[in-house]
């Protein structure tokens, strides 16, 4: 929901940094790998070691660069289809990766087994999203939409993250509840987005 609203907001400060680093001969695939990459490695080494601040901290600095390769590709001149693939792959595997990381924390480290299942509720539900709009795309129909979009996902978690690093009782318990509801809430929005889209396509 916020990538609608926010996105021409943030095209204006993005784009000419993605100007830049074209002419400095950089390729959107290297960001989108490099904010993958760094993504998972950040989730999956500070915040199963207990270390929710710094790994609240790489994160957010990682899918901030991951912003990078779109503009790119629009100084460019526009996508590829392999950049499109592969964008939206990395983007699974750093959305998995930050949520085992929190599961691990939550089993391991607080020894939470219910906030756990919060966790892998949002792991489970948020591939779940975007599986629901790459299939309707694939068929020919509308899958998007929803309350609870990457941009909500990774704004809820990471507040939660970071703050109950910073000894805040309950902050992550209280995102990643919330988080899952609202992605249950997101599926059943796209589920429906669909339903209607082909019907828009048989009434024709």
């Amino acid at each position: 929901m916020l990538d609608i609203f926010a996105r021409a907001s943030i095209s204006r400060f993005v784009d000419p940094v993605g100007g830049w680093l074209l002419r400095a001969g950089i390729r959107p695939d290297a960001i989108t790998l490099t904010g993958a990459v760094g993504t998972v490695a950040s989730a999956l080494w500070f915040f199963p070691r207990g270390q929710l601040v710094a790994g609240s901290i790489a994160v957010t600095v990682f899918v901030l660069l991951d912003m990078l390769d779109g503009a790119v590709a629009r100084a460019r001149g526009s996508g590829t289809p392999w950049g499109t693939v592969l964008d939206a792959t990395c983007d699974r595997i750093a959305d998995g990766a930050l949520f085992a990381g929190l599961t691990w924390w939550c089993f391991v480290i607080a020894g939470n087994r219910l906030l756990a299942v919060a966790a892998l509720l949002c792991l489970v539900s948020a591939q779940v999203i975007s599986y629901i709009k790459a299939r309707a795309t694939a068929c020919g129909l509308s899958g998007e939409g929803g309350m609870a979009e990457r941009a909500e996902r990774y704004i809820i978690t990471l507040l939660g993250a970071g703050l109950t690093g910073l000894g805040v009782p309950f902050a992550l318990d209280v995102a990643l509840w919330l988080l899952a509801g609202l992605q249950l809430v997101t599926v059943t929005q796209r589920m429906l987005a669909v339903r209607r889209s082909a019907g828009d396509c048989e009434a024709r």
